[in-house]
């Protein structure tokens, strides 16, 4: 049986038939234009230079602390930079460990937090050195008990203490807050904001292990800020002050000088007749110049003289090179 189309249902039928012909009318142009995809993640991810000037930083920072807990355990310590990334804090936990040690510090007086991971392959080393053993750890994982606790906020500090000594620039101070459960760590900053994340990699007689840091989306800016501005001012500051030491260096460079005669000629026969005592006539005036050459190029006219005791020479004039040899008196 045929259906029947009420008033509503021809007027949609109707609507749907004009947008169908417009959309075709579009331009030649328009309905050949490339369309793609666009990922917003990537907006406002960090340029190269700016990573360039965050791992400069923090190298100096892994230096320090080399030697800071290299003193503090007394045993051979090494900090490397590995990694400098901003990515969402759910990417960043997703690449964590179930069970580490983990804990949080404050930066500034705001309510800026950041977070610190240490694998426990490090972790338990550290604890038995400064207990009075050598740094040996059993292989069990286990999480770490209150008395373990104690004594690793120490290495925190440490860590919390060159962090600030590193970012002395912002004027922002860094103290170790507490140590955190990996379920407490989930609900430290939002799943979906960008981050700061710096791995390191310690290493100790025996044992090595990483090191992360991640910092919110409020304090990775302001040090973006910084470093932009710093080092901008720094890579002006450096052209010009290189420039100034390339031109002193060159004005106390020695060239070789030499003063002789143009176009003087002789024949054989008077250079194989010429004695001690001799005078060889160059057919040239008296009262002539003669060229003054600067590290073997002609430079300027000038005449021999006697300076005191020195044989001198006074210039003339100028030798022009994109003109040939001219003489400016």
């Amino acid at each position: 049986m045929d259906k029947l189309l009420n008033q509503e249902e021809i007027d949609a039928i109707f609507r749907a038939v004009r947008t169908g012909e417009n959309a075709g009318s579009g331009s030649e142009g328009e309905r050949g234009r490339k369309v793609e995809p666009w990922n917003y993640r990537q907006a406002g991810q960090i340029n190269r230079e700016q990573v360039r000037s965050i791992s400069s930083l923090h190298e100096g920072f892994a230096r320090n602390l080399t030697h800071s807990l290299g003193a503090y355990l007394r045993v051979p310590f090494e900090a490397n930079l590995v990694s400098v990334e901003q990515l969402t804090y759910r990417e960043l936990l997703g690449r964590l460990p179930e069970v580490a040690y983990y804990s949080t510090f404050r930066i500034g007086t705001a309510d800026n937090i950041g977070a610190m991971e240490m694998d426990l392959s490090l972790a338990f080393p550290m604890i038995d050195i400064l207990l009075g053993g050598q740094g040996g750890h059993d292989e069990q994982v286990r999480e770490i008990t209150e008395i373990e606790e104690q004594i690793l906020e120490v290495v925190a500090k440490v860590v919390c203490k060159e962090l600030e000594t590193a970012w002395q620039p912002l004027g922002m101070e860094f103290a170790f807050e507490a140590r955190q459960q990996a379920a407490q760590l989930q609900r430290l900053m939002p799943p979906t904001e960008k981050i700061l994340a710096l791995c390191f990699e310690l290493e100790m007689p025996g044992c090595r292990g990483s090191l992360n840091l991640a910092f919110s989306a409020v304090v990775s800016n302001a040090l973006l800020r910084k470093l932009s501005k710093d080092w901008g001012y720094r890579r002006q500051s450096r052209e010009s002050d290189g420039d100034g030491k390339l031109h002193r260096k060159l004005l106390g460079c020695p060239f070789p000088v030499s003063l002789g005669l143009v176009d003087a000629s002789v024949r054989v026969r008077e250079l194989l007749q010429l004695r001690a005592g001799d005078i060889l006539p160059l057919k040239r005036s008296a009262e002539s110049a003669i060229e003054l050459s600067v590290g073997g190029r002609a430079s300027f006219r000038a005449r021999p003289v006697r300076s005191g005791n020195w044989r001198a020479a006074q210039i003339l004039g100028r030798i022009s090179t994109a003109k040939g040899v001219e003489y400016q008196r």
